[in-house]
């Protein structure tokens, strides 16, 4: 069998639980960051959350849980979105092994067939390789192991150092997850295992060998690795960034222009910035004409209206709302059909006060708005050169560009 796509109906299927490890320390990272690997965010989502998104969304998977270290819950519930497939985590133990046992049990009520074992370090797993490992299952085997052959040459050397030997590659695979296996020998494995004082198997494939079973390889893939060090994390993270940007092909620019008049004041607020001045703007939110354009920058982009049309000035919720508010709601337009925001400038045009001082700061702030890098958002200003209602001090005047990706 190649694959799920040859199971001709999900009846056929019986029932799949998913085991996913997350109850280790991530010590080995040794970057300084106390925060353990699997609670790290690689783009959007935290590595844990990556895995169990691969998993939740697969059809042939009824249930997946987690096993988590006992002090990690607060971590777990914020690095993880609700699924109903999810099931509460389950308390680890110190040892991979005794965590994997402990979710079995957990597991053991819900009547599963089967059950795939993951390591939550390996957020790139992919349907394709879901679907090898349940063919696999289903087509009768007890026990399969997720694998590449290997292709480097492999030395043993000594203590010191000194190559011995080398060691043929022929038949050498290395070892992935997810691991699967028939749910009720699994089970009986890592009792018998645990009952026996072996606490020593680096993975459940190990368990089952111990037991006497016998494991199938299946083709697994370079790009499931596991995220061991800060380097593989940092790797992990030009990746994904690399193929969301692919995925968003479809480049769009869209302006935006706003102005206000001045009004008594002791400041105004600029890219959400309050500079103080000898007046405000006046306008029926707090009249921050650099959002109000990126606002409407975004919103052409997308098509999708303007400021106006989504929050009237004849609405008395919005009267002294933070335009934030706005530019916000267009983030998440933006997110909602898929898309990212590429970059945006702003040029605010006013004889006074001066922009440059607070530059840095309505960049950051923008940038914080928007959930972009501060390298993605520009902001200029410039006089009118005495010319027009801006020269003679009557108001402010900005004007906006955005570009986003959407998927095509």
């Amino acid at each position: 069998m190649d694959g799920c796509e040859t199971m001709t109906a999900e009846a056929a299927i019986p029932r799949i639980a998913v085991l996913i490890v997350a109850a280790g320390s991530g010590s080995r990272v040794a970057d300084g960051d106390p925060l353990p690997k699997q609670y790290r965010r690689l783009g959007p989502a935290s590595v844990l959350q990556h895995s169990v998104a691969a998993f939740v969304r697969h059809p042939w998977i009824a249930e997946v849980v987690v096993a988590i270290h006992p002090d990690h819950l607060e971590l777990y519930q914020a690095a993880v979105l609700p699924d109903p497939k999810l099931s509460p985590p389950v308390r680890g133990a110190a040892t991979r092994q005794g965590s994997v046992l402990a979710g079995l049990e957990a597991l053991a009520a819900t009547g599963s067939a089967h059950v795939l074992i993951h390591d939550a370090a390996r957020p790139f797993v992919s349907a394709a390789i879901i679907d090898r490992t349940i063919a696999a299952l289903v087509g009768g085997s007890e026990a399969v192991l997720v694998g590449v052959p290997v292709v480097d040459t492999l030395k043993k050397a000594d203590a010191t150092g000194a190559v011995v030997d080398t060691v043929p590659r022929d038949g050498l695979w290395a070892a992935q997850t997810p691991q699967a296996f028939a749910f009720n020998a699994i089970l009986a494995d890592h009792r018998a295992a645990a009952a026996a004082g072996r606490a020593d198997f680096t993975d459940d494939a190990g368990v089952a060998e111990w037991a006497g079973r016998t494991v199938e390889m299946v083709m697994g893939d370079a790009s499931n690795r596991k995220l061991t060090t800060s380097t593989d994390i940092d790797a992990a993270r030009v990746t994904l960034e690399t193929a969301e940007w692919a995925r968003l092909a479809d480049i769009r620019v869209g302006t935006g222009y706003d102005v206000h008049s001045f009004e008594p004041g002791e400041f105004v607020t600029l890219c959400g910035v309050e500079i103080p001045h000898a007046a405000r703007l006046n306008g029926h939110s707090d009249a921050d004409v650099a959002l109000h354009a990126l606002t409407d920058a975004i919103l052409g982009a997308l098509g999708d209206g303007d400021i106006g049309q989504h929050f009237p000035p004849s609405d008395q919720r919005w009267r002294g709302a933070p335009s934030r508010i706005f530019l916000e709601d267009a983030m998440r337009r933006l997110a909602a059909r898929g898309g990212r925001l590429a970059h945006c400038d702003v040029s605010i045009i006013a004889e006074a006060p001066k922009v440059g001082p607070h530059r840095e700061a309505m960049r950051a702030r923008i940038a914080d708005y928007c959930g972009i890098t501060i390298d993605r958002v520009g902001v200029k200003a410039t006089t009118n050169e005495k010319l027009g209602f801006v020269g003679r001090r009557e108001g402010i005047a900005a004007i906006a560009t955005a570009t986003i990706r959407l998927p095509l």
